[in-house]
């Protein structure tokens, strides 16, 4: 697992390798690398609060693609630009920069609100 910034177009979600300090080369990352073994990928998405009312999360499943040029690579790191100013001043993404893009295929998501789901014949926690 690895936070990363991200941003989501259509049903595709898309993160780069940016240029900040990393343990090895992007192509040769575990992240890229497993990408290349296997495409089946999730990507969880969570809000923390101390007030646990607000605490959600969703998860996103679905095939993962590593893209290295053309307009969708494109696309997706002027779309990471516009989200997120630190990629145009701090940690500029340069226009070679590999993305790893997501298409999503299944969601899920919780937060305190949604119903309990308990699998039959399981005893519901104290309160």
């Amino acid at each position: 697992m690895v936070p990363v910034c991200f941003v989501l177009l259509g049903d595709t979600l898309y993160h780069a390798i940016d240029a900040k300090p990393k343990s090895a080369a992007p192509g040769e990352l575990r992240r890229v690398r497993n990408v290349r073994t296997n495409p089946s990928a999730a990507l969880l998405i969570d809000h923390y609060d101390e007030n646990w009312n607000r605490l959600w999360y969703v998860l996103l499943r679905g095939r993962a693609t590593l893209l290295d040029h053309g307009p969708e690579q494109q696309r997706a790191l002027a779309a990471l630009k516009r989200k997120y100013r630190q990629y145009r001043t701090t940690t500029p993404l340069a226009g070679d920069a590999l993305v790893i893009a997501l298409a999503v295929e299944r969601t899920s998501h919780w937060r305190p609100s949604s119903p309990v789901r308990r699998r039959a014949g399981r005893r519901a926690p104290p309160p």
